[in-house]
């Protein structure tokens, strides 16, 4: 009873950060995005961008930073925005695991907390409680 019991509890996704899903224009999204650890995704109004250090989520691999450049498109559906980007130069994972990856990490889904506007993308194994990638822009 007790393994049925914790089994279920595996099943969960950690839910999305707070706010409400929101349809920006392109000029909401161009402009500097900074996450938790201090990196940036500076997305230009010309669709290309620049990103330092910033937090990105590649399949089950948790807690990658990626850095260099791109462009960027905004897709929508009728109640949020999400923001995909695809870097110039393919990206390896880290010393242990130095094989290419594609260069399109998971799009990022747009929210607004009150003034505060968030670009966010789910890390790691959804069957454990990592931190999301969240993103926000300078207004907030």
């Amino acid at each position: 009873m007790a393994f049925a019991l914790t089994a279920c509890g595996r099943f969960t996704v950690m839910p999305p950060p707070g706010g409400e899903p929101v349809v920006l224009k392109p000029a909401e999204l161009a402009t500097t995005w900074t996450d938790a650890d201090g990196g940036t995704l500076t997305l230009k109004q010309d669709g290309t961008f620049t990103a330092d250090k910033v937090c990105v989520a590649v399949g089950w691999y948790d807690g990658l930073t990626w850095s260099g450049t791109g462009t960027w498109k905004q897709g929508s559906n009728k109640k949020q925005s999400f923001v995909g980007v695809s870097f110039d130069a393919d990206h390896s994972f880290d010393a242990y695991h130095p094989e290419k990856v594609e260069r399109r990490p998971e799009p990022y889904a747009a929210l607004r907390q009150g003034k505060a506007l968030k670009l966010w993308v789910p890390i790691g194994d959804p069957d454990n409680d990592y931190p999301h990638c969240i993103l926000t822009s300078p207004a907030s």
